[in-house]
Protein backbone atom coordinates (compact mmCIF):
# COMPACT_ATOMS: atom_id res chain seq x y z
CA UNK A 1 0.00 0.00 0.00
CA UNK A 2 1.31 3.43 -0.85
CA UNK A 3 1.94 5.94 1.94
CA UNK A 4 -0.68 8.22 0.38
CA UNK A 5 -3.38 5.54 0.43
CA UNK A 6 -2.45 4.58 3.98
CA UNK A 7 -2.68 8.26 4.96
CA UNK A 8 -6.27 8.51 3.75
CA UNK A 9 -7.28 5.30 5.51
CA UNK A 10 -5.64 6.28 8.79
CA UNK A 11 -7.24 9.71 8.83
CA UNK A 12 -10.66 8.29 7.98
CA UNK A 13 -10.46 5.72 10.79
CA UNK A 14 -9.21 8.32 13.28
CA UNK A 15 -11.94 10.81 12.41
CA UNK A 16 -14.65 8.13 12.49
CA UNK A 17 -13.72 7.58 16.12
CA UNK A 18 -13.75 11.32 16.86
CA UNK A 19 -10.08 11.28 17.81
CA UNK A 20 -7.64 14.11 17.35
CA UNK A 21 -4.16 13.35 16.11
CA UNK A 22 -2.93 13.99 19.64
CA UNK A 23 -5.44 11.61 21.20
CA UNK A 24 -4.56 8.85 18.74
CA UNK A 25 -0.86 9.44 19.31
CA UNK A 26 -1.30 9.20 23.07
CA UNK A 27 -3.29 5.96 22.80
CA UNK A 28 -0.69 4.48 20.44
CA UNK A 29 2.32 5.69 22.39
CA UNK A 30 3.76 7.68 19.50
CA UNK A 31 4.17 11.39 18.83
CA UNK A 32 1.43 13.59 17.39
CA UNK A 33 3.95 14.82 14.83
CA UNK A 34 4.49 11.27 13.61
CA UNK A 35 0.73 10.76 13.24
CA UNK A 36 0.54 14.02 11.28
CA UNK A 37 3.35 12.89 8.96
CA UNK A 38 1.61 9.55 8.43
CA UNK A 39 -1.63 11.34 7.53
CA UNK A 40 0.28 13.50 5.04
CA UNK A 41 1.72 10.38 3.38
CA UNK A 42 5.29 11.22 4.35
CA UNK A 43 6.05 7.93 6.12
CA UNK A 44 5.46 4.26 5.57
CA UNK A 45 5.13 2.85 9.11
CA UNK A 46 6.89 -0.26 10.36
CA UNK A 47 4.81 -3.22 11.47
CA UNK A 48 5.33 -2.40 15.15
CA UNK A 49 3.81 1.06 14.63
CA UNK A 50 0.96 -0.39 12.59
CA UNK A 51 0.13 -2.69 15.49
CA UNK A 52 0.12 0.22 17.94
CA UNK A 53 -2.10 2.32 15.68
CA UNK A 54 -4.50 -0.56 15.05
CA UNK A 55 -4.82 -1.27 18.77
CA UNK A 56 -5.38 2.42 19.51
CA UNK A 57 -8.11 2.56 16.87
CA UNK A 58 -9.69 -0.74 17.92
CA UNK A 59 -9.18 -2.42 14.56
CA UNK A 60 -7.07 -5.22 13.11
CA UNK A 61 -3.86 -4.29 11.31
CA UNK A 62 -5.48 -5.45 8.09
CA UNK A 63 -8.03 -2.62 8.39
CA UNK A 64 -5.16 -0.17 8.02
CA UNK A 65 -3.43 -1.82 5.09
CA UNK A 66 -6.20 -3.37 2.94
Amino acid sequence: MSPERFAVKLKKLRESRSLTQGALAKRAGISREYVARLEMGRHDPHLSRLRKLAKALGVKVSALVD
